[in-house]
Order: C-alpha cells, then sequence, then structure tokens
C-alpha cells in the first residue's frame, strides 16, 4: 500500500515538535493524527494540553498550535502492508520537508519522537536539516503510543510522557 503523511501542524510560535513515523491505516482513513481509538496519544495530550479526544479533531490540533506545540511525521511517503512501522519498506521511505517546517517554526527547541522507528528514521533521513535552527534542539524519544507497542503499559506511557513533556511546557 503506497501511503503519504499529512501536512504539519504548527506555526511560528510552536516550540516542540512531536514526531511520529507513518500514520497508521485507521489514521490514514480518517484522515487523522492518531485516529486509532487504542491509541493513547490523545488521551496524553489531553492530560498535558487540553487537547482532549472528546473534542472535535481540528479543536484538538487548535489546542496543541495554542500550546506551542508542532505535530508531524518523519516519513512523507512509503510502501507499507497494514500499520506497523516494522511494515515499512525502507527503501520506499522519503522524508517530509523539514527545512520547511524548520524555517516557518524556529523556536523549536525540542524534538519529542513518538517511538524508536520516528526517531531512527529522523536521524536517517532528516537529521541535517536541524542545521538551519538557530539552536540545535534537544531530541528525546518517548514510548510509542501505539496499542501496537505492549512492552510497557498504557498507565507507564501516560507517566513517562506526562513527566517528560511538563518539564518542556513550564
Amino acid at each position: 500500500m503506497d501511503c503519504r503523511s499529512f501536512s504539519f501542524v504548527a506555526d511560528e510560535k510552536s516550540k516542540i515538535l512531536i514526531l511520529g513515523s507513518m500514520p497508521g491505516v485507521k489514521s490514514l482513513l480518517e484522515n487523522q493524527y492518531y485516529a486509532h481509538p487504542q491509541n493513547q496519544f490523545w488521551k496524553i495530550m489531553g492530560e498535558l494540553f487540553g487537547a482532549r479526544r472528546e473534542l472535535a479533531y481540528e479543536e484538538r490540533l487548535k489546542e496543541l498550535v495554542k500550546n506551542h506545540v508542532a505535530l508531524w511525521d518523519v516519513v512523507y511517503r512509503c510502501q507499507r502492508e497494514g500499520s506497523l512501522d516494522s511494515a515499512i519498506k525502507s527503501d520506499t521511505v522519503e522524508a517530509n520537508d523539514f527545512e520547511q517546517l524548520f524555517s516557518l517554526a524556529p523556536q523549536i527547541r525540542t524534538i519529542y519522537f513518538n517511538g524508536q522507528k520516528a526517531e531512527q528514521l529522523f536521524t536517517r533521513l532528516a537529521f541535517r536539516s536541524i542545521s538551519i535552527l538557530p539552536t540545535k534542539p534537544n531530541l528525546v524519544r518517548l514510548p510509542s503510543t501505539s496499542p501496537a507497542h505492549a512492552t510497557i503499559s498504557k498507565e507507564e506511557k501516560m507517566k513517562v510522557w506526562c513527566t517528560v513533556l511538563k518539564k518542556s511546557v513550564k
């Protein structure tokens, strides 16, 4: 299946960037980041920024932007069967245009990776693009919010994400 990610969510005041790898099948079908109901992402964003799943999707995105949070994926386009990161065919991966994002949002100070695959892909495909930022950002990998990442509990994911991100928003 040919997969294409969404446009970034950000503005010129964004200070935090949260990067996934590539939206899953449910997200692609609904044209929404983290649309799978078992994904913990919106529950965590609700706790931290008021962007609760109960809000309309566009309202959730507005809450993130209001709180200076940018959202995107590392991969612009790839081939993948299903939703798992492990199914991404590495020879088909094209990175998003991070220079475009960083030109719009030069105040990004921390990049949070939603899982190991996002971090690996960014390091391999887009790391050099951070050189256009005036200050080198902190790079932090967090446990994937995906229900497929079951090595830690939902509660532990919530705790780790909230503990780490609360330090950034103060």
